[in-house]
This record gives structure tokens, sequence and C-alpha cells, in this order.
């Protein structure tokens, strides 16, 4: 369904969320209403399957039902969580104008989008494992790669030298979530990570990346953090920037710095050796 077709006919507040939907085509959105956050139309489809909630039904829209679901404003944590282990991203709509006070229709706007390599919140990280935002750009000369740790703010970049560098950097990394941009030529390296997000090219453009980052450090230049001829580097480590900028829609003072790590900096293993290093890991945390 097209919502931009529905924007003729629907009440004032159906009005407001199919404007704010319209931002956010491709994630669910969750549309706070009193103690409540809503979704309607495909969303409330699709949050009913995977959240396992009711769905039900409110006004109409081109003379048919419009589709609802609805979760407790208290518990929405616990089905960020389950959203998040199954790879879904949500936008939180919250009321920011006072109802007291307002003329007619509340105020209201996406105040923070949660995506499974940008969580944040204690309760919704997995324990005993990093939650690593990654991005990766590849051009003629080689790969670029950046990887971002939105608790602690540890920002890390790297230049994989070959394609097989580069797939191992992924398998020790492991992100939650990876950014790739849209002329990607190497699909198959980063198909078997689920929670992609393509990107447009103009993101990982070297001159938005750097003026990204320099704002973000405070800096006139990258030259203190060793980083400047790491350009393909660089570029993912913008493109990254810029996404978590608009998912937090917050200051992130905690990201300090960028750090450069050469291949020589990692261990290379292969899978038999990482899962048996693993396994041997688990056994030792049982004693």
């Amino acid at each position: 369904m097209n919502h931009k077709e529905n924007l003729a006919s629907p009440t004032p507040m159906m009005q407001q969320y199919l404007q704010i939907k319209a931002q956010h085509p491709d994630i669910l959105l969750f549309y706070r209403m009193g103690d409540f956050y809503e979704l309607f139309y495909e969303d409330a489809t699709r949050a009913s399957a995977l959240l396992d909630i009711s769905l039900t039904k409110r006004g109409h829209s081109a003379g048919k039902p419009i589709p609802m679901a609805g979760i407790p404003w208290h518990a929405i944590d616990n089905y960020l969580v389950k959203l998040i282990q199954l790879g879904e991203s949500a936008a939180i709509c919250e009321q920011t104008g006072d109802p007291a006070t307002s003329k007619g229709l509340v105020e209201r706007k996406v105040v923070r989008i949660v995506t499974p390599g940008t969580v944040s919140d204690e309760a919704l990280l997995p324990e005993r494992q990093d939650n690593l935002l990654a991005a990766i750009w590849h051009d003629v000369d080689g790969f670029g790669y950046a990887t971002l740790d939105i608790t602690s703010g540890r920002f890390i970049i790297t230049e994989p030298v070959d394609i097989a560098a580069m797939a191992a950097e992924l398998q020790r990394t492991h992100p939650a979530e990876l950014l790739y941009p849209e002329n990607f030529e190497h699909i198959s390296l980063i198909e078997k990570h689920y929670n992609l997000r393509r990107r447009p090219c103009w993101e990982f453009g070297f001159a938005v990346a750097r003026q990204q980052l320099t704002l973000q450090f405070g800096t006139c230049d990258l030259t203190g953090f060793g980083v400047e001829h790491a350009q393909r580097a660089v570029q993912a480590a913008g493109c990254l920037l810029q996404y978590v900028k608009n998912t937090q829609r917050t200051s992130l003072p905690h990201i300090l710095r960028l750090t450069l790590e050469s291949s020589q900096d990692s261990i290379v293993m292969d899978a038999t050796t990482r899962l048996n290093l693993a396994q041997v890991s688990h056994i030792e945390e049982k004693w």
C-alpha cells in the first residue's frame, strides 16, 4: 500500500502518522498515543507476526478497516529486544507537545531509531558480546572498513589488503549491522551478514566523511589521529558516523577519537580455529 495515496482522506491524527511514516518507510514506526505505542497498516501486520501481539482495527481508509497493533509504553524495551534479535529496526515517535496546552493535535516526532548495530541501552544489549556497527567501502585500490561500539565509543578503522583479509576481518568483528554502498560489487562477501543496510554512495564520499569526522572530534583535520592517508577507511567511517547521528538524534560526546589498525595488529584465524577457541572458552567458564 502506498501511504501517500491515503493523505487526502484520513483524520488529522492519521494524517500526522502517515506524514511521519513516509519519512521512515522501511522500518517499524512506534507512534505514541497516550499510554501506548501504536502501529498501523503494514507495520501493524508485521509487528503482530514478529512480536506475537494482537492485530486489531481503527477507523477506515479507502473503505477498508485500518490494521492496528499496540503495546504499553512501559513495556517497549521488552519488545525492542525481540525486534533487535530478529534483525529489525524501529523508529520511536513520541508526543513532544503538551496535551494540556496543545490546541488540536499534539505535536509528535521521531526521537530515536533503534537498529541492531546502534543499540546503546543496557537493557537491549546482548550479554557478554560486543555489539558493533560496521561500514564497508571498496574501490579499485582495495577495501576500507570501520567499526563502532556505540556504548563505549570505540571507533576503529582498517584497510584490508584483499578479499581474503576483508572476509577474515568480517568474521573476526562479527558486526551486528553492516552498512555498504549501493554500488558494492562484492555482495557474496557480505551476504551472510543478515543485518545489511544499503546506503547511497555519496555518504561514502571522502570530503563528506572528513567533514563528519572533524565536526565530531572538534578538529580542523584528521592529522592527529594518523588516518589522513587511510582514505578508504575514512570513507567507511564517515558513512558510519552519519548513520549513527541519524539514528540517535542526540549528541555523541563519548565518541572522541578514531583509531587506525593495520592488518599486522590482528591475528587472522580461520573459522575452525575460532570455533575451537570458543569451545575451549566455554569449557573454562564452566570450571
